[in-house]
């Protein structure tokens, strides 16, 4: 039987739960364990597939296709296990499965109600799936207190209940603010977050509490005696130097230690951290830098593009070098004049995945200054379909050509996708359809070219990456692409669908329709960022 770890929040928001998270899962890996890591999100969307970057970072897609919580991202880094649409559910997916059988008539007539029937459904979620898995962590999305969480908080005391007081503990993720001019640091925001989730029925059995001075004993005491939990269960967490080094820091403090003797387990063997360890040497003894710019949409967050940003750090421990990467809003680039100068310091060039016409101009640009610069250039999703609208403006001679998505189009290089094959079987899709869930998401299958760079890459010509997008480059151009250098070099298995191209004539050029990002771990970089990097690494040579 599975053990529960429960993760909630309080005090503020963004405390880093999924990192945290993350970090668990990963020390209780190294000491020989199974686990999964789920989300529980409490706000309203069925997913966040329909929502801006801006207002919740970027969309993590899983194998089997769910838009997801980008702290999945953070789980799949650290633990190397894949997430699964099982693994992250929010209060609108909860309430239209209900709504769904209500209406029905599953209920029997019975009044559907937020206890027992949501609450049920919150903990149907947490159980399912779990043959095999020794430790199941849940986080909680929110911060404790919240309206929208109760339901939640509410399902997880009756699940505790369970499953049995041994197999379930909570862990509660605080805030010890520094006051500067007082030169203290306060625990009462942690006491009384502790007796908000008290009251709800919750007795957290470890505190972990983030603060950016050292928590001495003393602090540690007083919380632990008004929050009635022991001392060692009073875990600090500082500010961590790198992401990366969160498990080794957490190890340190003890965090696992306490997670297994709160579960009455004396037996476990010691944490093999060595490829934490390893991770960390090459991030603190980097062998060189490179700067790459991402032409982007988003880039006012970063964490609209969170995978990317950590699987070009990873494409750095790869190749031991340390990559400083510039966000350039491709909306300011309105000459090529400007477009030069922002771009002439760069070692290598990545164009991201986005979602309509602003900024598409900047990014065709980008696309053509790598290209006549022999800059190591890398585009994804739409960044692959820029780079086949640049090609058929400037080297096919198809002045006109653009994508069905910026509007009518007398040269779709890019269109709709209405249907594609799955292991489901025909998928449909209008174009004045639903847009959430709509598109071709999740693993798909692909097929290399013999002898292209993107196969050596891999070393092999048959790959399965994650999707997500709407819009296809069109087949019926591919030929006169083609006659401009541009290789179409992976396509779907039917050979449809193009997956990937590149420029044999140039030293590093690939666009993908995929986002490789998505798979790439510290421990196991994605070959495609690794050899981006090298190529960056070498661009920097020249210069």
């Amino acid at each position: 039987m599975a053990r529960y770890i429960f993760i909630t929040g309080g005090v503020v928001s963004s405390l880093g739960k999924g990192l945290m998270a993350a970090s668990l899962g990963a020390l209780l890996q190294a000491r020989g364990y199974s686990v999964r890591i789920r989300k529980l999100d409490p706000y309203l969307n069925v997913d966040p597939g329909t929502m801006s970057p801006y207002q919740h970072g970027e969309v993590y897609v899983t194998d089997d296709g769910a838009e997801t919580d980008l702290d999945l991202g953070h789980y799949e880094r650290f633990t190397g296990v894949p997430s699964l649409q099982s693994d992250n559910v929010t209060s609108g997916r909860i309430y239209q499965s209900i709504i769904t059988k209500e209406r029905r008539g599953d209920y029997l007539g019975a009044t559907v109600q937020v206890i027992p029937h949501v609450t049920d459904a919150i903990q149907a979620f947490a159980e399912d799936k779990l043959d095999g898995i020794d430790f199941v962590l849940c986080e909680i999305g929110g911060t404790v207190g919240d309206i929208e969480s109760l339901p939640f908080i509410e399902a997880i005391r009756q699940l505790r209940n369970k499953v049995g007081r041994d197999n379930a503990i909570s862990v509660h993720v605080t805030l010890v603010p520094y006051i500067a001019a007082a030169g203290e640091l306060k625990t009462k925001p942690t006491q009384h977050s502790v007796r908000e989730l008290t009251s709800l029925g919750i007795q957290p059995d470890i505190l972990l509490c983030r603060c950016e001075h050292p928590l001495p004993d003393s602090e540690r005491a007083k919380i632990a005696q008004f929050c009635n939990v022991r001392k060692e269960s009073v875990i600090p967490a500082l500010d961590a130097s790198n992401i990366y080094n969160v498990p080794l820091q957490y190890h340190q403090e003890g965090l696992d230690r306490e997670v297994l003797r709160a579960f009455s387990i004396d037996d476990a063997p010691e944490p093999d951290l060595s490829r934490w360890n390893d991770v960390m040497e090459r991030i603190e003894h980097p062998e060189g830098e490179v700067i790459v710019g991402v032409v982007g949409k988003y880039v006012g967050l970063q964490d609209a593009y969170k995978s990317l940003q950590e699987a070009l750090f990873h494409g750095g421990l790869a190749n031991r070098v340390k990559v400083q990467v510039r966000w350039l809003d491709a909306e300011l680039f309105e000459n090529e004049e400007d477009l030069a100068s922002k771009l002439e310091p760069l070692h290598a060039i990545l164009v991201p995945g986005g979602f309509g016409e602003r900024g598409s101009e900047g990014k065709i640009g980008s696309v053509k200054f790598a290209r006549e610069n022999d800059i190591p250039f890398f585009g994804i999703c739409l960044g692959m379909q820029m780079a086949c609208v640049e090609a058929a403006r400037n080297l096919a001679g198809i002045a006109s050509a653009s994508t069905t998505e910026f509007g009518e189009t007398d040269e779709p290089v890019v269109g709709l996708i209405t249907e594609w094959m799955t292991e489901e079987g025909l998928q449909k899709r209008e174009a004045g359809g639903d847009l959430g869930g709509t598109m071709r998401l999740g693993a798909y299958d692909a097929v290399l070219q013999q002898g292209s760079k993107i196969s050596e890459i891999y070393g092999s010509r048959e790959i399965s990456e994650r999707h997500r997008h709407r819009y296809e480059v069109n087949k019926g151009y591919v030929e006169r692409l083609q006659q401009t250098g541009l290789m179409f070099s992976g396509m779907s298995p039917d050979g449809e669908l193009p997956e990937t191209v590149e420029r044999p004539d140039h030293s590093w050029f690939v666009g993908v329709q995929f986002h490789p990002e998505l798979k790439s771990k510290p421990f196991d970089p994605h070959p495609l960022f690794a050899s981006f990097i090298a190529a960056a690494l070498q661009q920097s040579r020249l210069v």
